[in-house]
């Protein structure tokens, strides 16, 4: 029943930026296991290919593969508008994090942050949710961090960026509601990815989690309002962050959190 319902809720495919491996396979595993259709876009064309493969075999659903860097809207944007199928839930995972000092950053790398973090989303939210406000159906589902609710030294670019994505979800929860078109900002604490390894952390911070539990708990919550912050640890910081603690106090403790991050 419960599949059911979201099937009738979020039509036939859904499409994940950023689904090859992490966060984004899981997102896409788990929107399988709920019997919808995938689109998924994402750089790595083999790693692409491998995680579409075996997802279209476990589930027996479709599955098109879309190898395209989220950098360039105009080439991404011209490859949906190419295909034909009618895509009905947009869960956008796919994320630069540029980490370090600002003063060491490249302006080609703050340039990509953006590129990939703010005007990809935001634009392909407004592609494709023309479609899901004409059927009456749909939802979409933005990746944001619990670093872009203060300032976050070593991640200065990268919190901003997700700083925005989380004021645009709450701003289109709100718009899209009477449509019939759900939408949600997940602020997710640390999880275990490919990425986070490499951020030379020596082990896991308080509250990291599964990719998979992410995921889940996500979807589990769109159409219930317009945050989620998985993870019991990760709601408490949260709402110590911004609830309990001065800006100030809350950025010290940001720092010392980031500070290792290289």
């Amino acid at each position: 029943m419960k599949n059911i319902q979201f099937r009738e809720k979020y039509g036939q495919y859904a499409l994940v930026a950023g689904g090859s491996d992490g966060l984004g396979a899981a997102f896409a595993e788990a929107i399988a296991q709920r019997g919808l259709n995938l689109v998924l876009i994402a750089r790595q064309e083999d790693r692409l290919k491998a995680t579409a493969a075996r997802i279209k075999e476990l589930y027996e659903i479709d599955v098109i593969s879309i190898a395209a860097d989220m950098a360039d809207y105009e080439n991404v944007k011209k490859l949906i508008s190419n295909l034909k199928v009618s895509i009905s839930l947009l869960v956008y995972n796919a994320a630069f994090a540029p980490i370090g000092l600002f003063e060491n950053m490249s302006e080609d790398h703050l340039a990509l942050s953006t590129a990939v973090n703010v005007k990809a989303p935001l634009l392909l939210a407004k592609l494709l949710s023309a479609s899901m406000i004409q059927q009456k159906r749909g939802g979409i589902v933005l990746m944001s961090s619990i670093a872009g609710a203060q300032g976050s030294p070593n991640l200065a670019a990268y919190a901003a960026t997700k700083s925005f994505n989380t004021i645009l979800a709450e701003g289109l929860w709100k718009e899209l509601k009477p449509h019939g078109v759900d939408v949600i900002a997940c602020c997710a604490g640390a999880i275990l990815t490919p990425g986070y390894h490499k951020a030379e952390k020596t082990r896991p911070a308080p509250g990291t989690l599964e990719a998979s539990k992410v995921a889940e708990q996500t979807l589990d919550a769109l159409g219930r309002g317009p945050i989620i912050v998985p993870g019991v640890i990760n709601k408490i910081g949260r709402f110590v962050l911004t609830r309990l603690l001065s800006r100030k106090a809350a950025i010290d403790i940001m720092s010392k959190n980031t500070g290792g991050l290289s």
